[in-house]
C-alpha cells in the first residue's frame, strides 16, 4: 500500500501536475475539514482532483474546535430528527469503521439541579437520542445511566455538592480535529489527489460564456504562480467564503458570519473525575472534555468582526469560561491553572441564502450553491457531518445528470481512512509492540491513537535510525520520529506547522512548546535543509507568535487584543 506521502517534494509535484495540460475535474479551495473531506471523496470516485490551502492544513477552524463528534442534542430539542439521525449515523461510522484510531467514545456527566422536571426532561431527550443512535449505528456507544448525588460525586469528586441533586451520564465522542483533517488529505493523496498547502488562489478565469474554467495559484513559499484549468472549483474556505467567491466575479453565492469560540486547557490533575461534563449555561452549554493529559473547557459563542486569520482568546473570553466552569467545580479554577488557550471561528450561514445561478442544496447545517457557473460553494455545517457535506458538494459539482444516473457514486462510507483498517488488532497487541520496539506502553498507545496502523511506518523509521526513538526534551510525550514523520509524510513546512497542527504543543504546554522548539527545529531543519539563519528565523517567528498570543490574553477589549496578535503576522503572509 502507498505510504500516502505529503512532503515538500510531493507538494511541488502536485503544483506542477495541477498546472499541466490535462487540467483537473475539480479544484478544491480550503484545507480545513470540509475541503479535506471533499478532496478525499472526489479522489475515491477516480476524479482528477487537487486541493490548495493558503496556510497549513487545518490551520483555521479545523484545529481550533471543541474536538467533539456528536449528534447535536440541541437539534433534538428543536425536533429536527432528520439532522440528529444524520449526525449520529456519522458519529457511529467514524467510531466503528472509518476512523476508530482518531475518534473515541466519551462519557459526559450532566449534573441536575432540579429533582423532577430536569431529570424527566433530560431523560426523555437523551433517551430519544440513545434510541436514534442505536438505530443509526447500533452499539457504537452505551446508553445513558442515571446517578444519585452520591454517585455523581464519586464519578467526579471535584463537583460542588450544592451544584447538583443527581446526574446523568450519556455518551458522545471526541476527535483530534487537526489530525483527522491531515489524515483526510493524506488519504486523498493515497488515491491520486494533488495537494499543496501554503498555496493561495489569487484569481479565477472565465470563458466566453461566463463559466469559471480555471484559477491562478500562487506558491506562497516562492511567489511562483501556476495556471490551472478545471471543470469545477469547489470553494470550501469557511469564514473566507465571500472573499473567495469574489474572485469568481459574482454577487451571488453564500454569505457567512463569523462566530468566535474559545477554549482553555488545564492540567488533568486539576479536576478529579472519570468522565467529561456537560453544563448548561444561560446562553448555551459548556463542555469539560477529558484528554489523556489535560482537560479542554469551552466554549464561547460571540459575533466576531476582527481580522479572520488569527483569532485569539482575550481576557473577557477566558473569564467567561472560568466563571461558568466554576459554577459546578468545588475547587475553583483560576487563570494560574490555565496551561493553554485557543480560539476558532465558526462559519455561520446568514439567513436568506443567495445563489447566482439560483441553484442550491440547503440543509439545516450546511448549504451547497452555485455562485457562478463552474464555481460551487459550500458553507455551514459541522465537523461531525463533514463526510455528508463532502458527498453533497461533489455530487453538486458533477451535476444532476451524473447523480441521477448513479455515475461515480461516493465511496467514503465504505472506505476506512488511512490508519484505520487493522487498528484494533494492533491495539490488542500494544504490549507486545512495546516489548518488541523498546518503547514504553504509553508511547505505543499514543502512536496508535495518532497514526493508527501507520505506527508501522514510525517504528520502521526508528529501526533505521534509533535516534528517532528518543523523546523530545520539553515534550517527552512525543518522539523524534513523530516530528520527522510530520515533515516526510504530513507536509509540515514550518516550525509552527509542527507545534500547532502535527502536535498541539502550542496549547498542551504552559510555555507553548518553546522549550521543545529548538529540538524540533533541529529535526525539521535537517529534513528541509534549513541553514542556521533559516532555523533561527523559524524559532524567532514562533516565539513572537507565542508572545503576541500571551499578551492578547491579558487584554480585555477584543479589538485591541486582536491588534496585538495581528501585529506579528504570518510565517507566509497572505
Amino acid at each position: 500500500m502507498s505510504e500516502a506521502i505529503l512532503s515538500a517534494a510531493s507538494r511541488q509535484e502536485s503544483l506542477t501536475a495541477m498546472a499541466d495540460e490535462q487540467g483537473l475535474d475539480i479544484l478544491v479551495i480550503g484545507g480545513g475539514i470540509t475541503g479535506a473531506g471533499i478532496v478525499y471523496d472526489a479522489a475515491l470516485r477516480g476524479l482528477r482532483v487537487g486541493i490548495v490551502e493558503a496556510q497549513d492544513w487545518a490551520s483555521g477552524t479545523s484545529s481550533r474546535s471543541s474536538k467533539l463528534v456528536h449528534g447535536g442534542l440541541r437539534y433534538l430539542y428543536q425536533l429536527d430528527f432528520k439532522l440528529v439521525h444524520e449526525a449520529l449515523a456519522e458519529r457511529g461510522l467514524l467510531l466503528e469503521y472509518t476512523a476508530p484510531h482518531l475518534v473515541k467514545k466519551m462519557p459526559l456527566l450532566w449534573p441536575f439541579k432540579h429533582r423532577v422536571i430536569e431529570r424527566a426532561y433530560s431523560t426523555m431527550g437523551v433517551g430519544l437520542y440513545d434510541v436514534m443512535a442505536q438505530m443509526a449505528y447500533c452499539g457504537s456507544v452505551p446508553i445513558q445511566r442515571h446517578l444519585t448525588r452520591k454517585g455523581a460525586l464519586e464519578t467526579v469528586p471535584d463537583l460542588r455538592k450544592d451544584a447538583l441533586i443527581g446526574a446523568m451520564v450519556y455518551y458522545d465522542a471526541r476527535v483530534d480535529d487537526a489530525r483527522l483533517t491531515l489524515n483526510l488529505v493524506r488519504s486523498a493523496a493515497q488515491y491520486g489527489a494533488f495537494a499543496a498547502n501554503r498555496t493561495k488562489v489569487v484569481a479565477m478565469e472565465k470563458d466566453g460564456t461566463g463559466r469559471v474554467v480555471g484559477a491562478t495559484l500562487r506558491d506562497l513559499e516562492t511567489g511562483k504562480e501556476y495556471k490551472v484549468r478545471t471543470r469545477s472549483i469547489i470553494n470550501a474556505t469557511g469564514v473566507w467564503t465571500e472573499e473567495s467567491e469574489a474572485m469568481g466575479g459574482t454577487q451571488g453565492g453564500l454569505r457567512v458570519l463569523a462566530s468566535k469560540g474559545i477554549h482553555i486547557v488545564v492540567p488533568k490533575d486539576r479536576i478529579k473525575g472519570s468522565t467529561g461534563m456537560f453544563v448548561r449555561t444561560e446562553k448555551s452549554v459548556l463542555f469539560i472534555i477529558p484528554w489523556k493529559r489535560y482537560w479542554i473547557i469551552g466554549t464561547t459563542d460571540t459575533e466576531y468582526t476582527e481580522d479572520l486569520r488569527n483569532p485569539v482568546a482575550n481576557k473577557a473570553d477566558i473569564r467567561y469560561v472560568l466563571e461558568h466552569a466554576n459554577q459546578v467545580l468545588q475547587d475553583p479554577l483560576t487563570e494560574d491553572d490555565i496551561i493553554g488557550t485557543f480560539a476558532g471561528l465558526r462559519p455561520l450561514l446568514q439567513p436568506g441564502v443567495k445563489a447566482g445561478g439560483g441553484s442550491t442544496k440547503v440543509s439545516r447545517e450546511h448549504t451547497v450553491a452555485e455562485a457562478a457557473p463552474g464555481l460551487v460553494v459550500i458553507a455551514g455545517g459541522k465537523l461531525t457531518t463533514y463526510r455528508v457535506m463532502a458527498e453533497d458538494a461533489v455530487d453538486f459539482a458533477l451535476g444532476k445528470q451524473a447523480k441521477q444516473a448513479k455515475q461515480l457514486p461516493s465511496l467514503t462510507k465504505e472506505t476506512p481512512l488511512r490508519g484505520a483498517a487493522g487498528y484494533r488488532a494492533l491495539w490488542n497487541r500494544r504490549e507486545q509492540i512495546a516489548q518488541e520496539s523498546g518503547l514504553s506502553l504509553d508511547h505505543v498507545e499514543d502512536l496508535l491513537d495518532r497514526y493508527g496502523t501507520d505506527i508501522e511506518l514510525i517504528l520502521e523509521s526508528i529501526k533505521k535510525d534509533p535516534e528517532l526513538g528518543k523523546e523530545i526534551p520539553g515534550a517527552e510525550e512525543y518522539l523524534a520520529a513523530e516530528i520527522a514523520f510530520g515533515v516526510t509524510h504530513e507536509g509540515a513546512l514550518h516550525l509552527e506547522d509542527t507545534l500547532c497542527h502535527r502536535t498541539r504543543l502550542t496549547y498542551e504546554k504552559r510555555d507553548r512548546g518553546l522549550e521543545a522548539a529548538k529540538s524540533i527545529a533541529d529535526i525539521m531543519g535537517g529534513l528541509l535543509q534549513w541553514n542556521k539563519e533559516k532555523k533561527q528565523q523559524e524559532l524567532a517567528a514562533y516565539e513572537a507568535r507565542c508572545k503576541a498570543e500571551a499578551a492578547a490574553a491579558q487584554i480585555e477589549d477584543e479589538a485591541e487584543a486582536q491588534r496585538i496578535r495581528d501585529h506579528h503576522g504570518d510565517v507566509t503572509p497572505m
